[in-house]
């Protein structure tokens, strides 16, 4: 079986938008942001899209032939779960993801200073709700996922390899 269907989750700063481009340049399907379909794109702040919009744009990436999905969403995502071939749960440690945020909010928001949404009381939200992840937001998507169990792989890192000779992931993250 090829995975043309990718739905990638994990924590703030576990790789998801990294695993999803390079998969995306591997395989040659598309990577869509949820991300862009949470938050309406039109504001300067961060304001959720509604829930009509949400849904519209999520069917419009749900009906292509071939997909990557990624972010930290799950419980509106339900049809994107069961239409994914896989599901790939990134979990790096706490410590690495921290960093991570911190790293990308510094270039985001001073080097490249197109991030006028990120606001340092933005990075301190998502820097202290990523500290509890794992204990709280994780749970509930292990549990969210249980029904997909066999199409769902853990990886630690973001080290992705794909086979192009047989259209799959080739495990030993």
């Amino acid at each position: 079986m090829k995975y043309r269907k990718i739905h990638i989750i994990g924590a703030p700063g576990s790789g998801k938008t990294y695993v999803a481009s390079k998969l995306a340049t591997l395989t040659n399907i598309k990577a869509h942001e949820l991300d862009k379909v949470f938050w309406c794109q039109a504001e300067v702040a961060y304001v959720r899209s509604s829930e009509e919009e949400r849904t519209t744009k999520l069917n419009d990436i749900l009906t292509k032939e071939d997909w990557i999905v990624e972010g930290v969403y799950y419980k509106w995502l339900a049809s994107a779960f069961d239409a994914a071939d896989i599901i790939i749960v990134l979990n790096p440690s706490v410590l690495v993801r921290q960093w991570r945020i911190t790293k990308r909010f510094l270039i985001r928001k001073f080097i490249q200073g197109e991030f006028q949404k990120e606001t340092f009381s933005s990075f301190l939200t998502l820097f202290w709700w990523n500290q509890k992840f794992d204990s709280d937001n994780m749970q509930r998507i292990l549990a969210f996922t249980a029904e997909h169990k066999t199409k769902v792989i853990f990886c630690n890192d973001c080290d992705v390899k794909w086979s192009s000779k047989t259209g799959h992931l080739v495990r030993g993250f």
